[in-house]
């Protein structure tokens, strides 16, 4: 694809000539011991923040009888984050060019930091609430970073190795959130889940500032105000309109969930053709240019797929352990380890294997193992042997673990330079938006058939467990559009300037 090749625009070289990071990396095909510093501490850092958008999860029933809050109030305790998250991440692909790599980490952490301790030390609901808002500004900015440093120290040759690291990042840290609440609360008070948390962020923090460079060159350039409103409107009122999907479900929700897909939909219809027009002069809040890469789009409609799988199975299969099967908290955290920490394992050897042998050999099997896995799930009863579902969970693990690295790494690979930090903001936008369209989806579809089943004389068990076939059955149909799209993927191996050569397929 002539965008693959595509040299770096004028202005757009690393700055510091001296150290060159993103020519010198390419020409040794080595990380100098300064870049790989700044990757590591990022990677680290963008691990902790991530693991909170999913840990208070398993919380939710034991905050609600500390604070005497409702299910629907405690709901807002996750809500609130994604919300947070997919209104600030659009923003981060213009921080990202408007300032340096050091005082964006010192903002993304120090935001993190503080709401981590406004959460340990909160007295009630609505300071917890103030505290979730505040850590996930930190953690939309931090991804968003990760990904666009990377692309910019790492020559091309030795991305799929580093993306794979970031892979565990992306899939492993929310997947194992769970597991590590319920680990903390069947010894600890809930407040342990901020206070262990803590001293990591700050460390972090500390570390970051201390050895922590600038590798990128701001471009001084006004931010669009309207851009910034008209986002939080649409990816906002997206995200709401979801999760009020799968809590009308339930019977709750604070109003019709189709108010806030309307006005989030219209939104984001005015926010894209607002970007059209000012990326014309370079001035776009979020560069929907990313989107003219073929392999960008494709990979990036993939990844929607998987991710809905994802936080599907990460809100319906806890349920299932523990309503259905009878299976305590602490156990079902045990239970899901194993695949959080397989998936872990395999993001650097699928790294490695995307640099040696290209995307292909590792998204068609992921995609259709995923696919495999959920059609299994789907005939789970209330009678199915506990070590079928992690065999179940592991494999599945293994499917997104062999998906996740080659279709980012590619899809960034594929933008010129200068939109690295663009298509960062939309990796980070799209995780979001198909975070919650899973959760909606399954649990809407889990809540419904239960009630169905209940109506027709089915005891509680076996109504649940009815639904949630269903859920895992309307995964299983969403996988298959995964293992479709996978055959359409065409990932091309971006070769390193010494290696001018027909890319790999």
């Amino acid at each position: 694809m002539p965008d693959n090749k595509s040299p770096l625009a004028p202005g757009q070289a690393p700055p510091q000539p001296p150290q060159a990071p993103a020519e010198s990396s390419a020409v040794g095909e080595k990380l100098s011991p300064r870049d790989r510093t700044v990757i590591t501490l990022l990677l680290v850092s963008a691990f902790v923040v991530i693991l909170n958008e999913t840990i208070m999860g398993v919380a939710l029933p034991r905050l609600m009888e500390d604070l005497d809050i409702t299910a629907g109030a405690a709901q807002w305790l996750t809500t609130a984050f994604m919300l947070t998250m997919a209104v600030v991440i659009p923003v981060t692909g213009f921080l990202l060019q408007r300032f340096n790599t050091r005082p964006v980490f010192a903002a993304a952490m120090s935001l993190f930091s503080l709401g981590t301790l406004v959460s340990a030390l909160a007295p009630g609901f609505e300071v917890l609430l103030a505290g979730r808002v505040v850590q996930a500004t930190g953690t939309a900015i931090m991804m968003p970073l990760l990904m666009t440093t990377v692309m910019t120290l790492v020559p091309p040759s030795s991305r799929g190795k580093v993306m794979g690291n970031i892979s565990i990042v992306i899939s492993v840290a929310p997947a194992i959130g769970p597991t590590i609440s319920g680990f903390i609360l069947s010894i600890l008070d809930w407040r342990w889940m901020f206070w262990l948390v803590l001293p990591i962020a700050l460390a972090a923090l500390t570390m970051g500032l201390l050895r922590i460079q600038n590798v990128t060159e701001p471009k001084h350039k006004p931010i669009d105000v309207l851009s910034v409103v008209v986002s939080a409107f649409a990816f906002g009122g997206l995200i709401y309109g979801l999760s009020q999907l799968g809590e009308a479900a339930h019977g709750g929700g604070t109003m019709p969930a189709w108010l806030p897909l309307v006005v989030g939909g219209a939104a984001l219809l005015l926010f894209v053709l607002r970007q059209l027009r000012l990326q014309r002069t370079d001035r776009a809040l979020l560069d929907l240019r990313t989107f003219a890469s073929r392999s960008f789009t494709i990979s990036i409609l993939t990844v929607v797929v998987l991710m809905m799988a994802l936080f599907g199975m990460i809100i319906v299969l806890p349920i299932y352990l523990q309503s259905v099967l009878g299976l305590d908290p602490l156990a079902t955290g045990a239970l899901l380890l194993p695949g959080g920490l397989v998936m872990g394992l395999l993001g650097p050897v699928v790294g490695r294997i995307y640099d040696a042998r290209g995307a292909r050999i590792l998204v068609l099997p992921g995609t259709v193992l995923v696919s495999l896995v959920f059609w299994g799930l789907a005939m789970m009863n209330e009678t199915t042997p506990v070590f079928l579902v992690l065999a179940a969970h592991v494999c599945l693990s293994v499917g997104l673990g062999l998906t996740f690295t080659p279709l980012l790494t590619s899809a960034l690979a594929s933008l010129r330079p200068e939109l690295y930090s663009h298509g960062s903001a939309v990796v980070g936008t799209v995780q979001q938006l198909a975070g919650a369209a899973g959760t909606a989806l399954f649990i809407s579809v889990m809540t419904l058939q239960s009630a169905a089943l209940a109506a027709t004389g089915a005891g509680e068990q076996q109504a649940l467990a009815g639904g949630i076939h269903a859920a895992f059955l309307c995964g299983a149909v969403i996988s298959v559009l995964g293992v479709v799209a996978g055959f359409f993927v065409r990932l091309p191996e971006v070769a390193a300037p010494s290696e001018a050569g027909v890319p790999v397929h």
